[in-house]
Order: C-alpha cells, then structure tokens, then sequence
C-alpha cells in the first residue's frame, strides 16, 4: 500500500484531487489488480498507460515526462 500512496502523492502534484481516482482506475483496468496492491515492480508497466492517458488529458509533454519520471523513480 506505501507504493500506491507514494504514487497518489506524486499524481496529485499533476492532476489535483482527481488523482487518486484516476491511478485506481488505472490500476485496476491495466494491471487487473487492486490499486492498494500495487508493487514498485508494477510501477514501469503502469507508467506506460499512465504516459498515454495523461497525455490525453493535456498537451503539456514536460509535465507529462516529469510527472512519469517521478513515479518511475519509486520503482527503484
């Protein structure tokens, strides 16, 4: 569970109240698992849908990047 709430905390910076909801989701319909199980092995595999899905959300590729460098950075 301290991977998925590292991951909120970062996605929140970017994506405000939403995010908890939108990493759930996300986990959920990608990894088919329970967001409060997500690993930092699940981490890089999440990070390629989260790439496109908040890519479609905004036009702003720095964000995007940084956004998604962060989280990788937890899988570390």
């Amino acid at each position: 569970m301290e991977t998925y709430n590292q991951t909120i905390k970062i996605a929140t910076d970017y994506l405000g109240p939403a995010a908890e909801r939108f990493i759930a989701r996300q986990v959920a319909a990608h990894l088919k698992k329970n967001p409060k199980d997500l690993t930092k092995e699940d981490l890089l595999k999440l990070t390629e849908w989260l790439r496109i899905s908040i890519s479609l959300l905004t036009e702003d590729q720095k964000m995007v990047d940084e956004c998604i460098g962060r989280i990788q950075s937890l899988a570390v």
